[in-house]
């Protein structure tokens, strides 16, 4: 590093005098910095693939640039921050120099264009465990997977088990529907042998990692009923299923954990979302848990707010005023939209209830 200073001391000292030689022993490498930067972003590139969709936008930078940059780019790219001439008998840092901080704002162009091309909210999916199930005629392994918000706490995970032939199904129906985007998307392959091997679950379990993280980087994608009801519907299904069969305890957790995943993938105003909030007003009601039960039918009133008609919105309005009134709440607004509804000609006295209409719903 001495060697390097020293030297380029030396070319800013001579000025117009033409450039020296380095001597002897005090050769300096070309461009350092250089090759250390082009490293770092292979190697930031490599960490991130699955995760991050990267775009080249090289040509875009030289549009942006200028002849101006171009001149620049030709002379040999300064660390951040080190000495780099003398100004007046001063040193003068390259940050301080005019265009001394170009690789800086290179840097900083790179972290912003990385950072641009994430999902809008970032979400993460670990695998916490993987068990090899056992059953009369098959055996598969179930991998657990959390859904997690970067950067925030989560007090209750939103989890969903799967086995390898769900991500395979997953896989196949998103290649038939978005060939074009999925050309670059990983997916672990089938073996016949050592399926149930430590290694070979550990490499699967970071695998789908990946192959559901490169997913949900890729917008079309993300939003399709496809990659969306991989992960809910089973809940939604087994949930219903249980309230039909009076097990609201059991119930109230499944739809619980529906309600998490569906949050999580930001889909909090879509009818499987009316339906979950149904579903936990009716299994908090069954279990004498009022004022859950009224809070989520308030919910899902806000999300009707601006639907003049839905089929859930006379029955949510009934639970929500017999729900006030068990638990000394104002109930006039939802009254009043239940007379509104009644003079449009809606037969208000005919509408099933919410428990009804949550066992009717197909869930397919």
């Amino acid at each position: 590093m001495a060697a390097r200073i020293l030297h380029r001391l030396r070319h800013a000292l001579a000025g117009e005098g033409g450039r020296e030689e380095p001597a002897g022993g005090g050769e300096a490498e070309d461009c350092p910095e250089s090759s250390e930067l082009e490293d770092d972003t292979e190697g930031l590139s490599t960490r991130l693939s699955g995760t991050l969709s990267f775009t080249s936008h090289e040509d875009e930078e030289e549009e942006e640039e200028g002849d101006g940059a171009s001149e620049e780019l030709e002379e040999p790219p300064q660390a951040p921050g080190a000495a780099a001439g003398t100004e007046d008998g001063e040193w003068v840092s390259a940050a301080e120099r005019p265009g001394g901080s170009l690789l800086t704002r290179q840097l900083q162009e790179l972290w912003r264009r990385s950072r641009g091309s994430l999902a809008p909210q970032r979400l993460l999916f670990e695998v916490t465990s993987a068990s090899v199930v056992s059953e009369r005629s098959s055996k598969y392994v179930l991998y657990t997977i959390y859904l997690i918000r970067s950067g925030q706490f989560d007090k209750a995970p939103a989890t969903i088990a799967r086995r390898y032939s769900d991500f395979e199904q997953l896989n196949r129906r998103l290649r038939c529907r978005f060939s074009c985007d999925m050309a670059s998307v990983a997916f672990p392959r089938k073996r016949l042998r050592r399926n149930f091997t430590a290694e070979t679950i550990a490499k699967r379990s970071r695998a789908f990692e990946q192959f559901l993280s490169h997913l949900h980087s890729i917008d079309e994608i993300r939003r399709s009923p496809e990659f969306l009801e991989f992960f809910f519907l089973p809940d939604l299904q087994a949930a219903q299923r249980l309230t039909c069969t009076g097990m609201y305890r059991e119930a109230l957790a499944t739809w619980a954990n529906a309600y998490r995943l569906q949050d999580r993938l930001g889909v909090c105003s879509s009818g499987r979302f009316l339906l979950t909030l149904a579903g936990l007003a009716v299994c908090h009601q069954e279990l004498d848990q009022l004022s859950e039960a009224h809070g989520c039918c308030e919910q899902a009133l806000q999300l009707l707010e601006a639907q003049g008609s839905h089929p859930l919105l006379g029955p949510f309005l009934q639970a929500h005023i017999h729900l006030a009134w068990k638990v000394g709440k104002d109930k006039r607004r939802s009254e009043a939209r239940l007379q509104d509804l009644w003079e449009a000609g809606l037969p208000v006295q005919q509408q099933p209830s919410l428990k009804e209409c949550l066992i009717k719903e197909p869930l397919e």
